[in-house]
């Protein structure tokens, strides 16, 4: 049986969108590892219910605050780890393809250039201050995840089961792509143990 999925890539990659379109192929339930820390921000007094929250002075603040305090981001991995072990789930996580070896693991690959114009659709935002968020976003959590774990986030992608580039595809294609890695990656687990 197919158990968990984990969709990870940099900022404003398309994430969100293939994780659900996963959920819903396969019948599983539907995680964002940045839902899990928005409910720790929010308990921090940040206002998080904008789905754009992260591309936000507020959520660049609690980007800030996480760098200071590490607990934060190991809560949240700690919390997604035990999900994932648990339930079968798709999750989005910058860092639980590193700290879990089973699942099927995608890294979503993509310039910072197509995330920002991405973003600039998504939130209504001018192109430069979606290439600057992306690119803080970036280089922040690239930062925090090495002093964390050790691990070069973005840099070391040979966790990954597959990695699909997502420049000049659209949202269909790409889960398409994902779909199909999947099955493949189920079909080869099955095969393996009959």
């Amino acid at each position: 049986m197919l158990k968990s999925v984990i969709i990870s890539g940099p900022p404003a990659i398309g994430k969100t969108t293939i994780a659900k379109g996963l959920a819903k192929e396969f019948g599983l339930k539907y995680l964002s590892g940045g839902d899990v820390l928005k409910e720790m921000a929010k308990e921090e007094g940040f206002k998080t219910g904008r789905d754009d929250f992260w591309d936000t002075e507020a959520g660049m603040k609690f980007l800030n605050m996480r760098k200071g305090n590490s607990e934060f981001d190991k809560a949240v991995d700690e919390k997604l780890k035990k999900i994932f072990l648990t339930e079968d789930v798709v999750i989005t996580s910058y860092t639980l393809p590193w700290l879990v070896k089973d699942g099927i693991k995608i890294w979503l690959a993509g310039s910072q250039e197509i995330s920002a114009r991405r973003m600039t659709t998504r939130d209504n935002i001018s192109y430069d201050n979606a290439y600057g968020i992306v690119k803080k976003r970036y280089d922040e959590n690239k930062m925090i995840y090495k002093t964390l774990y050790s691990f070069n986030f973005g840099d070391d992608l040979s966790v990954f089961d597959e990695i699909i580039n997502t420049d000049g595809l659209g949202p269909d294609q790409v889960l398409e792509l994902a779909k199909k890695a999947v099955k493949n990656h189920y079909d080869t687990q099955t095969n393996r143990k009959s």
